[in-house]
């Protein structure tokens, strides 16, 4: 997979830190879980979130008193604004890749038990993730490269079995859902099984054509035989990085080869099989956005079409999100992954993923936002032969040792607060206080905030006429409720 950082997200490092884009220092690791719930010092109507990039503050709550009042100074103001309400948020986590499953399956079962309440818990002292995406057989940070049926020429999938799975990450999978049973779960392909490609390969080439009615079912058999296992499939997409030959394992799909795939097989099979599941096109690139506009200008496929993912590799991502949205404002809008660079750096990684991800994709229409990924070991594995060999997972875990990384903090700033069925609400942009906020289900305000400059900053909160100050250092972020 073609992870090499975006110039856009090193330049707002390099603003933010005054870093180098060519090294990276590895931030002191933080082995104890960061969610505390300190009481506030007197009555405060908004609770406050804090990161500094100095890990003074690690997913903190403030004891700062912040009770809404008149106006009194001239400071910039994010003023909110709850009649104007946009897009409904579906979730915010991480990509649980096989090799996510396999170390956390390996800790013994009380230190599981912990992380994953403390990931995926919904009530108020934990993170409370409400999305994943998992590869539909091997990804390239599998332990090596499988699908569900390896038997050449079985194009009646008599030998389809999610037995890959069973070691690992269906057990994981399992004991997540009984933590938060509506979580929302993506799966996605790096591969058809090799003998349905036209080199025979798990790296690069395409879906013959005489095996797309045998591929369509094969979805359905996944989605059906994991419903089977009490695990449902929100959404599919049709291919990872479908113009990325070189991942392990990777497969070559354009944009008319996978309208066709739609239209003439996949749609029709689900349509027969009473599946609800959506069809997600796409799930590459923004420096490509023609290539989902294709597939939404095929009449035929369209009707079969939820909407479009990304991923952050290359090109503009608030633009790509924008120009789908303005073609088909109807379809909707996932961000699907982006990396985080080992060793990792809370300084730069941290400041740059929530103003690209967590605060830019959903101003921009995404309706989740998830990173890539979610658990790694100490070596950035456990990998394919020549899968990603510098990813590193929001955690890291060695034995029962758990290490929160510069992801964890990012996708929990909004996963803990903004609810699905959230709703994306107006906000203004002061200079260097990117920011998005939303108002839950329970009618409570969600304000995630930025300063990406380098100096402290003073601002204002307004809403409904009366403001409330805070401050953030460079670099900080903040997350404001009541």
């Amino acid at each position: 997979m073609n992870r090499t950082p975006l110039l856009g997200v090193c330049l707002s490092a390099l603003l933010l830190a005054g870093a180098s884009c060519s090294k990276k220092t590895e931030a002191t690791p933080d082995p104890t879980p960061p969610v505390v719930v300190p009481t506030p010092t007197g009555p405060s109507q908004v609770a406050f979130w804090l990161t500094n990039t100095n890990r003074t503050a690690l997913f903190a709550r403030q004891k700062t008193v912040l009770n809404f009042a008149a106006p009194t100074n001239s400071y910039p103001t994010i003023n909110v604004d709850t009649t104007k309400a946009y897009q409904t948020m579906d979730g915010f986590g991480y990509t649980l890749t096989g090799g996510s499953a396999t170390v956390i399956n390996a800790m013994s079962a009380t230190n599981r038990a912990d992380l994953l309440r403390e990931l995926f818990a919904t009530d108020s002292t934990w993170l409370g993730v409400s999305y994943l995406r998992l590869s539909i057989g091997a990804s390239d940070l599998s332990d090596r490269v499988f699908t569900y049926d390896d038997v050449a020429g079985d194009v009646g999938l008599m030998q389809f079995s999610l037995a890959p799975d069973r070691t690992d990450l269906i057990p994981v999978l399992k004991q997540i859902l009984a933590i938060n049973p509506s979580i929302k779960i993506m799966g996605s392909p790096w591969t058809a099984p090799l003998w349905m490609k036209s080199n025979g390969n798990a790296r690069g080439g395409t879906l013959q054509a005489q095996y797309y009615d045998a591929y369509a079912r094969y979805f359905v058999k996944y989605i059906q035989q994991m419903a089977a296992e009490g695990i449902r499939l929100d959404a599919v997409t049709l291919q990872n990085e479908p113009l990325n030959p070189d991942n392990e394992p990777s497969m070559l799909m354009s944009a008319a080869e996978q309208a066709n795939f739609i239209k003439n097989n996949l749609g029709p099979a689900f349509a027969a099989a009473g599946i609800t599941t959506k069809i997600i096109a796409y799930d590459h690139n923004p420096d490509r956005p023609d290539y989902p506009l294709a597939v939404l200008n095929d009449a035929a496929a369209r009707p079969y079409v939820e909407g479009t993912a990304f991923h952050n590799y290359g090109g503009s991502l608030s633009a790509a999100l924008d120009q789908l949205h303005s073609a088909y404002p109807s379809k909707g809008l996932y961000f699907t992954e982006f990396w985080t660079q080992a060793p990792g750096n809370l300084l730069t990684d941290f400041p740059g993923h929530v103003r690209e991800l967590e605060i830019g994709a959903p101003r921009n229409w995404a309706k989740n936002v998830l990173e890539w990924n979610l658990a790694s070991n100490a070596s950035y594995g456990p990998r394919t032969a020549g899968g990603c060999s510098q990813c590193l997972g929001a955690v890291t875990i060695s034995g029962n040792s758990v290490t929160r990384n510069p992801a964890y903090y990012a996708v929990a700033h909004s996963s803990k607060f903004v609810r699905p069925n959230s709703v994306r609400i107006d906000t203004d942009t002061p200079t260097n206080l990117p920011n998005v906020a939303y108002k839950t289900p329970s009618g409570k305000k969600v304000l995630v905030v930025l300063n990406s400059g380098t100096d402290p900053l003073q601002f204002n909160i307004q809403f409904k006429g009366k403001t409330v100050s805070s401050a953030l250092a460079g670099g900080s972020v903040g997350t404001y409720v009541w």
